[in-house]
């Protein structure tokens, strides 16, 4: 019989080393599938996850996909130090994306400098507003955050597809579901020249520092550390649960709200029913993949921006069929969460014995 036996102390090196050993397992079944498709394992390898960054094009695209990746993560990580499970950031990004973008639908003519700012705040107020519900159902009705953050996702988008095919459609779109386009005003700035890389880039590297401050210099920090590690100690000093859910649902929500109206004002320039391929929840993987330490979140986003690159990089240059993507999200994840359990537990096997 097989039993996983708890550590007594789990190797520091094996908790930063893991993530290493996913990815290396990762491209090995990677290129094990490849072969399986009939396609060159070398080729297809190097199509997925060189090609992309060969070319300025490729590379500048790699930040525009890595910068929601990492806002979101950032948020759901200090959550996840904490043991509140926000699983809704999909939602959250849909949602400020939402009260974001309805204000340059509503001004679509304005040139003011403070269209901009102002759909930034409605972003985060409308992500803070989505990820409050759950906080709420939580702190006053002890409801499980998985379940009504993850259900609150289908309401946020079929939200936004009912706007988009109803009220905010374009009258001009020859009634394709869209929105109008957003103004100039309405759009974010341009950061390097013959790209789509844009001010969010900035916003994901400042939410980077500003949760390494928190963590390793604030108090808020070292109370998210204890109420997740030991919350009966938490309890004891006297820190509050009920703060810690409120505290890292509304910034999950705020930085996912952020990350959807930076998305929706950049690369894509209006509402459509479609505004993220699954970014809430790949930033589940990056913050786990990171290690929940914000620097970790960072290069974590950028491998998975790479998946998604090397995805699209695959479909059009080899032929494989656009599933490629979430198969290597799921192996990178699967494998993961395999290293992480080999950390905590050591496997015994022992003999059964006869009824």
């Amino acid at each position: 019989m097989i039993h996983l036996v708890p550590r007594r102390q789990q190797s520091k090196a094996m908790v930063w080393g893991a993530p290493l050993i996913a990815v290396a397992l990762t491209l090995i079944t990677g290129g094990l599938t490849f072969a399986i498709m009939g396609k060159p394992m070398g080729e297809a390898l190097y199509t997925f996850f060189v090609h992309p960054l060969t070319t300025f094009d490729g590379a500048t695209e790699l930040i525009v996909k890595a910068s929601p990746l990492v806002l979101i993560g950032i948020g759901l990580s200090l959550g996840f130090r904490a043991n509140v499970w926000n699983i809704g950031a999909e939602g959250q990004y849909t949602f400020g994306a939402i009260l974001g973008g309805g204000l340059a639908i509503f001004f679509h003519e304005s040139t003011s400098p403070f269209l901009l700012p102002g759909m930034l705040l409605a972003g985060v107020i409308g992500g803070m507003i989505w990820a409050s519900i759950p906080a709420l159902l939580k702190t006053r009705f002890n409801a499980n955050e998985i379940l009504t953050s993850l259900m609150l996702t289908y309401v946020a988008l079929l939200l936004l597809g009912f706007l988009v095919h109803g009220p905010w459609r374009d009258p001009d779109g020859f009634n394709f579901p869209e929105s109008r386009l957003f103004p100039d005003a309405g759009t974010m700035p341009i950061l390097i020249e013959h790209s789509r890389v844009h001010l969010g880039a900035v916003f994901a590297l400042v939410a980077v520092g500003a949760a390494w401050l928190l963590l390793g210099k604030g108090m808020t920090g070292f109370k998210l550390k204890l109420v997740g590690s030991a919350p009966e100690a938490a309890r004891f000093a006297g820190f509050s649960e009920t703060r810690m859910v409120w505290f890292t649902l509304l910034t999950a929500g705020g930085l996912s709200g952020l990350a959807g109206v930076c998305e929706v004002a950049g690369p894509i320039g209006q509402l459509i029913p479609t505004i993220s391929p699954g970014y809430g929840f790949t930033a589940i993987i990056v913050a786990f993949l990171g290690r929940l330490h914000p620097v970790g979140v960072l290069l974590a986003g950028l491998v998975m921006a790479l998946t998604y690159l090397g995805g699209e990089s695959a479909q059009i240059l080899i032929g494989v069929p656009s599933a490629v993507t979430g198969l290597f999200q799921g192996f990178l994840l699967f494998y993961l969460l395999a290293c992480d359990v080999l950390i905590r537990y050591r496997i015994r096997f022992s003999e059964g014995r006869a009824a």
